[in-house]
């Protein structure tokens, strides 16, 4: 794929980051002895991955930057009234493994909702799909998959837990809708076909929980 003069980053460069520290992670935190280290750095893994995505979104212009802060707040407030309400997703509350918090939702979640959103997006852009509520509705089926796999893991790295103990079904129907809007937005934004960097993501993430989750399955925490 040639590159487009306007990427900070070249496709293979982006693919290859995005790959490397997700094995690189997926084999620290499979191992006990690592596994401390690895979850104090998953908010720098995060921040990493929104470098990578941000610089290789073919031209950095202003209503990208604009995107990026309005996918970032809608998922912030969406995971405000989840935890202060109950009214979305169930009653959960976040653990330590997300870093700084503020209102006591970590601010790596506004910046995880984006690069979901974001790649859910790109992907869907990408894939021949004519109709934008098609790509909305199978995009936001996309996101909800994945929830599936990140569930587990996330309740056992701590990133967060649900009172009741168990993952309500409220919270795939939340994640469903609010997948939705924000891929409505990107809808919206109307932005030109992106590179690979962003689906490359969205499939190294299947891969990694999917990964975790067989780890978890096979060695317990």
């Amino acid at each position: 794929m040639e590159r487009p003069q306007n990427m900070s980053i070249a496709p293979r460069i982006a693919v290859g980051v995005i790959i490397l520290f997700h094995a690189v992670g997926l084999v620290g935190l499979s191992l006990p002895a690592t596994r401390p280290l690895f979850l104090q750095v998953v908010p720098w893994h995060l921040l990493l991955m929104l470098l990578t995505i941000v610089f290789g979104h073919y031209k950095l212009s202003g209503r990208f930057k604009a995107f990026i802060l309005v996918v970032f707040w809608l998922g912030f407030f969406a995971e405000w009234i989840g935890v202060h309400k109950g009214w979305l997703f169930g009653n959960y509350a976040y653990g330590t493994t997300l870093g700084v918090k503020m209102f006591d939702i970590p601010l790596m979640i506004g910046v995880n909702w984006f690069l979901l959103v974001y790649s859910a997006g790109v992907t869907m852009q990408r894939s021949g799909l004519k109709n934008g509520f098609v790509r909305v509705v199978t995009g936001a089926g996309l996101l909800v998959l994945l929830d599936v796999l990140i569930e587990p893991v996330a309740i056992k790295f701590n990133y967060w837990q649900w009172i009741a103990g168990s993952i309500p079904l409220k919270n795939y129907a939340c994640w469903f809708l609010v997948g939705a809007v924000m891929l409505y937005v990107f809808e919206l934004f109307n932005f030109k076909k992106q590179g690979i960097a962003a689906p490359a993501l969205l499939i190294t993430e299947f891969v990694f929980f999917g990964a975790l989750n067989l780890v978890i399955g096979l060695w317990p925490l």
